[in-house]
């Protein structure tokens, strides 16, 4: 059976998310990748892929055009890249950024900084054998994981990956530089 994947599409790095989802499930008949504006756009979804961008605008935008509560409220697995990180969380340290609550964890902002201070690194990441080219933009970290979130890398920085359930947050992109094995995981997660 088909997984349908859905891309808020709002702000950020989407045509990316959606290339990459539209190669991870290239092997899946049936399966469909879609940009998400708009609240109707998330029915039937099986996941929502939330992209890095700017957090405050994604927030802004999301309340603006009647999509907080649904996302928030959304049942699917969540793939959160970077902004995507800090909205899913339940706690940022920015006022301006309302947090969707998805993932219990607190989330900084521009952890790394400017973007000049923007760096790849290779990650050892739980569950996969081999490290991962880790793309981190003005990137976010968590400061602290709640109950029930595996943490699945950090940095000296801090907290950079983790799952809750079928919900996995990164403070990189995953969707730059064509590994798909963390989409893959998350896809077989959507199965559990």
């Amino acid at each position: 059976m088909g997984v349908k994947v859905g891309v808020l599409a709002l702000q950020g790095d989407v045509a990316e998310h959606i290339a990459a989802f539209r190669e991870a499930l290239a092997e899946r008949p049936g399966s469909s990748v879609a940009p998400i504006r708009r609240a109707e756009d998330l029915a039937d979804l099986d996941a929502l892929a939330i992209p890095g961008g700017e957090s405050t605008t994604i927030s802004r935008l999301m309340g603006k055009n009647g999509l907080y509560e649904p996302v928030a409220e959304f049942e699917g697995g969540v793939f959160a890249t970077c902004a995507g990180m800090v909205l899913s969380a339940d706690r940022v340290d920015d006022p301006r950024v309302r947090p969707l609550s998805l993932i219990p964890m607190h989330v900084a902002r521009n952890a790394f900084g400017r973007q000049v201070d923007s760096r790849e690194t290779m990650l050892e990441v739980a569950g996969l054998a081999e490290p991962f080219r880790a793309v981190f933009i003005r990137a976010p970290v968590a400061t602290e994981a709640g109950d029930g979130v595996e943490v699945l890398a950090r940095i000296p920085e801090g907290i950079v990956a983790v799952r809750h359930g079928r919900h996995m947050a990164f403070a990189f992109h995953p969707e730059l530089g064509g590994d798909l094995r963390l989409h893959r995981v998350f896809l077989e997660g959507l199965e559990v």
